[in-house]
């Protein structure tokens, strides 16, 4: 567990094959100020995590920001079945066996917001992000949107595919292949970049790579570069 900024963590897990890469997995805590934790593409749920979260609030809302992260949000609500579960339109379709409480395509008033900002990032047909702004410390919270490899757990073909791929630190960006899916898209693409600019982060957190604390926006915009 990594404290960012006050009243909110990371916390770094096991990595998943996919892509023929281990790919680290990260997920993020805020406590929002009713003391209610809000979970940020959860991770496998271990007895030391119960044990820190416990410490540090109720967990209460459990976020699937898009249609990759979804593999441990099952143990977590058999572990905290008064939770509220979160999903973009198609974690939910893909996940019928999940109890979701909404879509986070939706428009409506999410019992959040008034400390955490979002947006849906569109404009792919292979897949969308639900994106968040934690005001307080300025963290953007992405997910597959940007991801920033150190590369230490890969080995020297990985490494050349993932510097192919553009998610290699510290030029991380948009995998090769979302950027593809985006031909049609960039227009609507560009308006919700213009969007996650207008927050001024400070942090980037990534569910994958390593996070940026200086000149975030510098690094946001060589990472979307390709939106030109």
């Amino acid at each position: 567990m990594e404290e960012l900024a006050r009243n909110i963590w990371i916390y770094d897990g096991e990595s998943v094959p996919f892509f023929c890469l281990p790919y680290s997995t990260r997920m993020t805590v805020v406590r929002l100020s009713s003391g209610e934790l809000w979970v940020h593409s959860p991770i496998r749920l271990t007895s030391a995590i119960k044990v820190q979260l416990e410490s540090l609030g109720k967990v209460t809302y459990l976020i699937a920001p898009n249609q990759l992260h979804h593999l441990f949000l099952p143990d977590w609500q058999t572990a905290y079945p008064s939770a509220q579960a979160y999903g973009t339109d198609e974690v939910i379709k893909k996940r019928t066996d999940i109890d979701f409480s909404g879509s986070l395509n939706a428009s409506c008033s999410w019992p959040w917001q008034g400390e955490i900002e979002q947006l849906l990032f569109s404009g792919s047909p292979a897949m969308q992000e639900c994106v968040f702004f934690h005001k307080d410390s300025k963290t953007l919270v992405v997910t597959d949107l940007v991801e920033n490899f150190s590369g230490h757990e890969f080995n020297w073909w990985q490494k050349i595919l993932a510097k192919g791929a553009g998610i290699l630190a510290p030029k991380g960006k948009t995998p090769l292949d979302w950027r593809l899916s985006f031909i049609f898209g960039k227009t609507q693409a560009r308006h919700h970049f213009e969007k996650m600019l207008s927050w001024q982060p400070k942090i980037l957190v990534m569910a994958h790579g390593e996070v940026v604390k200086e000149n975030t926006e510098a690094f946001l915009a060589k990472s979307f570069s390709w939106l030109k």
